[in-house]
């Protein structure tokens, strides 16, 4: 499912057909915003472009969330709730997996939630309720499973919806453009990929599942979604860190 990395995942294979999809996804994008829109530049119109400016705020968008995500496990450790292990000789190679994984999900994730579809529903409602809309499928779009393992995960919803509207947010504050909240991403997915695919923390079960994540996802844990709500409260209420484009507001 879209997010793997963040929420886990029972084997590579299983990520195939969604990364076929994906692909389809961004060839067709560009004759769809030709033929439908009348767009010159789709890929820049619904968020990305080659730019200095860009590139900043990609790098920025990967440090806030590769530095939030340490902080959390930080936190978590001094106050006894995970215990931290040896870091694996082949930690530099992980780290760089992560890295790639993170922005490929970053890139795929944010041009079909934050650009494309965002768009869409922007044009006839408005960014506000298009963000809520847009965040509301892509958390449900995380559930297309069977029955018993939409209830084992249903905690994790409304942390998909927050991680959904920050993201949004993120595209809003730098004026439509997906940088940040493509490095944000990126960064929460690099992050978590190197802590659980280099086994670097045990949680020691200290205080309820609930607090630190069901089935050992941050996203469905009150210290996961505490976290990512003060990323989206300094994104949502500092409107003069970044520039805003009227078609955002």
């Amino acid at each position: 499912m879209p997010l793997y990395a963040w929420l886990g995942t029972d084997g590579s294979l299983s990520v195939i057909p969604l990364v076929l999809l994906y692909v389809l996804f961004m060839v067709g994008l560009v004759p769809w915003g030709h033929r439908v829109h009348g767009q010159t530049q789709p890929l820049r119109a619904h968020g990305l472009e080659a730019s200095a400016r860009y590139g900043r705020e990609l790098a920025i968008g990967v440090g806030v969330g590769l530095v939030s995500l340490g902080l959390l496990f930080t936190l978590e450790g001094w106050l006894g709730w995970l215990t931290w292990q040896p870091a694996p000789p082949t930690l530099g190679r992980i780290a760089l997996e992560g890295l790639l994984v993170g922005l490929g999900v970053g890139l795929a994730e944010e041009l079909l939630f934050r650009g494309w579809l965002l768009d869409e529903l922007r044009y006839d409602w408005g960014f506000t309720p298009a963000l809520w809309a847009s965040g509301t499928i892509y958390a449900a779009l995380h559930f297309i499973k069977p029955w018993e393992a939409i209830v084992k995960e249903l905690p994790s919803f409304p942390g998909l919806l927050l991680l959904g509207l920050t993201l949004g947010w993120a595209r809003q504050r730098t004026a439509g453009r997906l940088g940040l909240a493509l490095g944000l991403h990126g960064g929460l997915v690099a992050g978590y990929y190197l802590i659980d695919v280099g086994d670097l923390a045990i949680y020691t079960e200290r205080v309820p599942e609930w607090v630190t994540g069901l089935n050992q996802n941050p996203l469905a844990g009150a210290m996961g979604v505490l976290f990512l709500s003060l990323i989206a409260m300094g994104l949502r209420y500092w409107p003069k860190a970044f520039d805003r484009s009227a078609d955002y507001k």
